[in-house]
């Protein structure tokens, strides 16, 4: 069984993606080497990802919070269901804080710019 071609792709903004990669990867540039091949570090691979993932668990947390409140002010929870919340949320923050200094990432770390849209958190 024959498999088929790859089709090539000719596209004057896909060229000049490739000129860039290759001029910016002899520079040294995007963790390139002098071969234009990538040099990923472990530790920032690691960081990078634990502060996307310690970002998305702090906006779930904020959403969480704030949903609390709502339903605090609506009436809807009973004294002690506001008591295990408020324990179960401290404790979260609290978990969130030590992750984020076992990253070796500042608070504004985990406050993404999103652009035109602004800051995330």
């Amino acid at each position: 069984m024959e498999l088929a071609p790859t089709p090539r792709i000719d596209s004057d903004s896909l060229n000049e993606f490739a000129r860039v990669m290759k001029v910016g990867a002899n520079r040294g540039v995007a963790g390139g080497n002098e071969r234009g091949r990538l040099n990923l570090d472990p530790q920032k691979v690691k960081n990078g990802l634990g502060q996307l993932v310690l970002t998305l668990v702090k906006l779930l947390h904020e959403l969480l919070e704030r949903q609390a409140i709502r339903r605090m002010e609506a009436g809807s929870l009973t004294d002690s269901e506001i008591e295990r919340l408020g324990v179960t949320l401290m404790l979260q923050a609290r978990e969130i804080e030590r992750l984020r200094r076992e990253f070796g990432l500042e608070e504004e770390d985990l406050n993404l710019d999103l652009g035109p849209l602004g800051k995330l958190l």
